[in-house]
C-alpha cells in the first residue's frame, strides 16, 4: 500500500471512529435519561414540591415524549435527512436539559423533561439508521450495531449510577447539567455521520400529535385520579379527550398514504402478541425502580450514592441476561425464552413486595433485583426477534421502532398505574404520610414514624405486586399468541433501544 493510500484509509478509519463516538454517545444520553432521574427523585421532590401524585411525572413526561414520538422521529428523518434531525434532536434535548436543571418549581421541571423527550425522540432512530449510511457493510457495520446496543444496555447502568453520584456529591441539577457539555460535543462530532437520501412523502403531524395527546390525557387521568377521586372532573375529561384522541389516531392511520403506523403490522399474531406483551413488561423494571428508589431513601434513609450502589445487582441482571438469551434465541423458539422470562420478573417482584421496616439487603433485595432485570431483558430479547417476523425489509424499521414505544409507552403506563395504587393505598392507611414522616422524625414522635412508614411501606409493596402481576399476564399473552418456531425468526435490522 503506498503512504497516500494509507493516509486516505487513516482518515476514513478515524472518520467513521469519529461518527461511531458520536453515535453512541447520542444513544447513551437518550437511554441514561429513561433512568438518570430515578435516584433523584426524593431530593427534587423535596426540594420543588411536586406532590407523589405528580412525581411519576419527572420520569413520565420523558417516556411519554420519547416513546409516543419515536416513530413520528424516524419519519422526519426519511423525509428532511437523518443527520439533520439527530442534529435538531440533540439540540433540543441539551437546551432542554439545561432548562431541567434550572427548574425551580414541578411545572417546568415536567415541562422540561417532556421537551428532553422530544429530543430523545428524533435522536433515538435517526442516530440508529445513520449506521447504515455511514457504515459500510461488514465488520465496520456490525462493530457499530454492537456498539449501538451495548450503550442501550449500559445507559440503564449508567443512568443509575451517574444519577446517584452526581445527586449526591454536587446536587439533583447537576444529573441534568451533565448533558449539556456531552450533547455539545454530539453536535460538533455529527458532521463525521453521512447523510441518507431524502424521501418522498409528508409528515403525519396529526397522527403524532393525536397519538401523544390521547396517550397523555389518558397517563394523566390515572395518576390525578389517583389523588383526587375517579369522579373529579378533571380527571373525566382527561379520559374521555384519549377515548377520543386515540380512536382518530388509529383512523388516521387506516386511511393515510403515509401513516407513522402500517395497522397490517398488526395483523400478525406473532407481532401483536409481542407489541402487547411489551406493553405489559414495561410495568415492571422502571417501575421497580421508581418504587424501591423511594422506599430505599424515604423508609431505610439510604443517600442517592448509597441508593445507586444498591441497584447495582439489576444492572448485572440486565448485562448477564443479555448476554445468556442472545445465545438461548438461537436454541429455542421464542415463547420458550420469553414466557420463563417473564415469569422470572414477576416472581421476583413479588419476593421484593414483601419489603418492610428493615431489609435483608444480601438474602433479599439482592437477589430479588437481579432477578426483575434478568427475566426482564431475557423476554424482551425473544420478543424482539418475533417483532419483526415476517416484516418486508423495507418495514423492519418501523416494525422494530414500534416494538420499542410500545416499551416505552408501558413504562410510562406503568408507572402511572402503579404510582396511583401506591398513592391511593398509602393515603387508605394515613393521608399525607410522606409529610407525617418527616413531622415524626424531626419531633421524634416514634408512634407516628412507625404508621407513616407503615402506610407507605404498603403502598409500596402493593404495586410492587401489582407490576409483578403485569409480568406473568405477559407471559400468558406470549404463551397464547406467540406461535413462532425455532428458525421462523430473522434477526433485526434494527438493534432494540432497550
Amino acid at each position: 500500500m503506498s503512504t497516500e493510500s494509507r493516509s486516505q484509509a487513516g482518515r476514513q478509519n478515524g472518520s467513521l471512529g469519529l461518527a461511531l463516538a458520536v453515535i453512541a454517545t447520542a444513544q447513551l444520553m437518550v437511554v441514561l435519561d429513561d433512568t438518570v432521574a430515578n435516584i433523584a427523585l426524593p431530593t427534587l421532590q423535596q426540594d420543588l414540591g411536586i406532590s407523589a401524585a405528580n412525581l411519576p411525572w419527572v420520569i413520565n413526561a420523558y417516556i411519554l415524549a420519547f416513546g409516543g414520538l419515536l416513530l413520528f422521529g424516524g419519519r422526519l428523518g426519511d423525509l428532511y435527512g437523518r443527520r439533520r434531525m439527530l442534529q435538531i434532536g440533540m439540540a433540543i434535548f441539551t437546551v432542554a436539559s439545561l432548562l431541567v436543571g434550572l427548574a425551580q418549581d414541578g411545572l417546568s421541571m415536567i415541562t422540561s423533561r417532556g421537551l428532553q423527550g422530544v429530543g430523545a425522540a428524533l435522536t433515538a432512530p435517526n442516530a440508529l439508521a445513520l449506521i447504515a449510511t455511514t457504515f459500510p457493510e461488514g465488520k465496520a457495520r456490525n462493530k457499530a450495531i454492537a456498539v449501538y446496543g451495548a450503550m442501550s444496555g449500559l445507559g440503564i447502568i449508567a443512568g443509575l449510577i451517574l444519577g446517584g453520584l452526581l445527586t449526591g456529591l454536587l446536587g439533583w441539577r447537576w444529573a441534568f447539567f451533565i448533558n449539556i457539555p456531552t450533547g455539545l460535543a454530539v453536535l460538533a462530532g455529527s458532521k463525521a455521520l453521512v447523510e441518507a437520501e431524502l424521501h418522498k412523502g409528508r409528515p403525519d403531524l396529526v397522527g403524532a400529535l393525536t397519538s401523544i395527546g390521547g396517550m397523555a390525557a389518558l397517563v394523566y387521568g390515572i395518576t390525578r385520579g389517583g389523588e383526587h377521586g375517579w369522579n373529579d372532573s378533571i380527571t373525566l375529561a382527561s379520559f374521555a379527550a384519549s377515548a377520543i384522541l386515540l380512536p382518530v389516531f388509529l383512523a388516521i392511520q387506516a386511511r393515510g398514504k403515509d401513516p407513522l403506523l402500517p395497522l397490517h403490522l398488526l395483523k400478525d399474531r406473532n407481532r401483536a402478541g409481542s407489541y402487547l406483551a411489551m406493553l405489559l413488561l414495561g410495568f415492571g423494571p422502571m417501575g421497580m425502580l421508581y418504587l424501591l428508589t423511594l422506599y430505599l431513601q424515604h423508609i431505610l434513609g439510604y443517600s442517592p450514592v448509597s441508593t445507586a450502589l444498591a441497584f447495582l445487582p439489576f444492572g448485572a441482571g440486565i448485562i448477564l441476561g443479555a448476554g445468556i438469551s442472545s445465545k438461548l434465541v438461537m436454541w429455542f423458539a421464542p415463547r420458550e425464552v420469553a414466557v420463563p422470562g417473564a415469569l422470572i420478573g414477576g416472581a421476583a417482584l413479588f419476593w421484593l413486595s414483601t419489603i418492610g421496616q428493615e431489609l435483608n439487603y444480601i438474602w433479599h433485595f439482592m437477589p430479588a433485583a437481579f432477578l426483575t432485570a434478568f427475566g426482564f431483558v431475557t423476554a424482551v430479547i425473544a420478543l424482539a426477534l418475533t417483532a419483526v417476523k415476517g416484516v418486508q425489509a423495507q418495514e423492519t424499521g418501523i416494525a422494530s421502532a414500534l416494538f420499542n414505544a410500545s416499551q416505552q409507552i408501558g413504562v410510562a403506563l406503568g408507572l402511572a398505574i402503579l404510582s396511583t395504587i401506591s398513592v391511593s393505598v398509602t393515603a387508605s392507611r394515613l393521608p399525607d404520610a410522606l409529610n407525617a414522616l418527616h413531622r415524626g422524625r424531626e419531633a421524634g414522635d416514634t408512634e407516628l414514624v412507625q404508621s407513616a412508614s407503615d402506610a407507605l411501606i404498603h403502598g409500596y409493596g402493593l404495586a410492587l405486586a401489582a407490576s409483578g402481576v403485569a409480568l406473568v399476564i405477559a407471559a400468558i399473552i406470549v404463551a397464547v399468541l406467540v406461535n413462532a418456531r425455532k428458525g421462523q425468526v430473522s434477526t433485526l435490522g434494527d438493534t432494540p433501544r432497550h
